[in-house]
């Protein structure tokens, strides 16, 4: 394995799993054990000289090339952009490279991501997911209900301007409600809405430790240490200061609260 691929591992298994938890998380395993699936699914390569199942056989394809996608979306749909940035900077405004570890990050961020999603996914879940296992509505009507519910959360945490920009570079008419905006043009307006909310959120968090890296520097300088590095004094001063303020506890309390 090549050396840039092993920091790429925790997000794939990250996406894996937040795919995981949002297709079968809503489920109740119990009563699943009792009733048969949803679905029937078989795979065989046989020869054929039929064209309609040749492209039964293309379709498939394509579908598993839709569903290669789907835990990128997912992390880009929910609020694990927020959380994982953010957390990235705190580590870089302490100084530290790699602690906490990539995998510790990456896994706070998407238990993270699973608790402020759980009222969106429970949402989800009653209004899609349980009455189609129950009969009660169709495919294309789960669907529809569940991409409402998804779209809500989106535009809820997007910002006008951002909206309007992919509107008007998508060359569309001005939306009359939110029901005409399209997902493609809400999904990457969303993004842009979280990379921003999540540069705000990590200014704040620098503008501390910036401080202690200004007087150390400028203690160092007054007593001629120019050969010294300031980081080398200045990581324990932040470490220390963070471990005081319970600086998890507050970064934590602020993500999970700029999602209420």
């Amino acid at each position: 394995m090549k050396p840039h691929a092993l920091h790429r591992w925790p997000i794939r298994l990250a996406a894996v799993a937040l795919a995981a938890v949002v297709l079968l998380g809503p489920w109740d395993l119990a009563a699943a054990a009792d009733s048969p699936l949803p679905f029937k699914l078989s795979l065989g390569v046989e020869g054929t000289k039929d064209p309609k199942q040749l492209t039964g056989t293309l379709q498939i394809l394509l579908f598993f090339t839709v569903l290669s996608l789907i835990p990128a979306l997912l992390l880009t749909m929910t609020s694990f952009t927020r959380i994982i940035i953010v957390l990235s900077f705190v580590r870089r405004a302490l100084s530290l490279q790699t602690m906490p570890p990539n995998q510790v990050m990456v896994g706070l961020a998407l238990f993270l991501t699973m608790f402020t999603m759980a009222p969106v996914w429970g949402k989800l879940s009653a209004e899609a997911l349980t009455p189609y296992r129950a009969g009660e509505i169709t495919q294309s009507e789960a669907l529809g209900r569940a991409g409402t519910t998804m779209r809500g959360f989106m535009l809820k945490h997007t910002r006008q301007k951002d909206l309007a920009l992919f509107v008007h570079t998508s060359h569309l008419p001005r939306p009359r409600g939110p029901a005409d905006v399209p997902t493609h043009v809400l999904i990457p307006a969303f993004v842009t809405s979280e990379l921003k909310t999540a540069f705000q959120m990590g200014f704040v968090i620098f503008l501390p430790f910036l401080v202690i890296d200004m007087v150390v520097s400028s203690i160092l300088t007054s007593m001629g240490m120019f050969m010294l590095p300031p980081v080398m004094i200045s990581v324990p001063f932040k470490i220390l200061l963070f471990v005081l303020v319970d600086g998890w506890h507050l970064v934590l309390r602020s993500l999970t609260a700029s999602f209420s």
